[in-house]
């Protein structure tokens, strides 16, 4: 009943964060103030706290390197498999980048520090910054070559450079690697920031959620949530079953490799030729199925 709990208090902020886009009290600057503090104070603070008791030799295997990769790339390649055939490139392009790239930081990280024990939390804020820098140039580079768009791909690179939840990952890392020595009121600080980091973002994903009835493609659409939340923790189960990883490490990479398709798959469509209400419909229907199936993947693992 804890995870049935957790996933319902999940799916009733998300629509309480739709409710207030409806209703017009998240208009875009206030969605705009609720993303920056998500994705500049909260998500950073709980990566931070994760990972800085921790050394980076603990967290990043190569096991756990090599199966995040597989799983990426793997996920990628069947996609494309799944996807080829369809008309239109622009929904081709979208159909093939939703179909692996997940929502780590928004729902991921945050629900997998609510449910699981810190030793988790470790290895998935190091699962996000892997998987980030996997699927974040790949999807560029996707839908870039299939909608001939002019995309600076360099540019978007060197922001990863100063993304605040990666620098924060290293800077966890770092800091446990070394042994430096945190005092006991900044590491609780941190904390108390970062327990916000879960409903603060579930608000602002369900303040981006939208769907446009006319241009519904059910065949399309099926096929991105049967490969996003469907396959693709399939794939990482058999992937770090074969790897023989601890149980943190396996819990860690199925649970955020099932989540559901990332919002920020709608804004990178939308400025590179991609079908933009088509990747807008699917964020929406991944999101909500994937209520039943983490909490299916929670309970197994657990």
């Amino acid at each position: 009943m804890d995870v049935v709990g957790r996933l319902l208090a999940l799916l009733v902020v998300l629509l309480v964060g739709t409710g207030l886009r409806t209703t017009g009290i998240l208009d875009t600057r206030r969605t705009e103030l609720l993303n920056a503090l998500a994705y500049y104070v909260a998500l950073p603070a709980l990566i931070f706290v994760s990972t800085y008791t921790r050394s980076i030799g603990d967290l990043l295997t190569p096991a756990l390197l090599g199966g995040l990769v597989v799983v990426v790339f793997s996920t990628a390649g069947l996609a494309w498999l799944a996807h080829r055939h369809r008309d239109s490139r622009a929904r081709r392009s979208v159909a093939i980048v939703q179909s692996y790239h997940s929502n780590l930081g928004y729902l991921g990280l945050p629900l997998v520090a609510a449910t699981f024990d810190a030793s988790v939390t470790a290895i998935a804020s190091v699962v996000l910054g892997v998987v980030t820098l996997a699927q974040l140039p790949l999807t560029l580079i996707v839908l870039s070559a299939l909608n001939g768009a002019d995309a600076s791909i360099r540019r978007e690179l060197r922001g990863l450079a100063t993304n605040p939840v990666l620098l924060s990952l290293f800077a966890g890392l770092a800091v446990g690697s070394i042994g430096i020595s945190i005092p006991s009121t900044v590491a609780n600080g941190l904390d108390a920031v970062g327990s916000i980091a879960l409903p603060v973002a579930l608000l602002c994903v369900g303040a981006s959620l939208q769907i446009d009835l006319p241009s519904i493609d059910v065949g399309a659409t099926a096929a991105v949530v049967a490969l996003k939340i469907g396959l693709m923790p399939i794939i990482a189960w058999i992937v770090f079953s074969a790897l023989a990883v601890d149980s943190a490490t396996f819990t860690a990479s199925v649970v955020m490799l099932g989540t559901p398709t990332a919002v920020s798959t709608f804004v990178f469509a939308n400025e590179l030729g991609g079908d933009s209400e088509f990747a807008s419909l699917n964020v929406f229907v991944t999101t909500l199925v994937s209520i039943v199936t983490m909490f299916v993947l929670i309970t197994l693992v657990s």
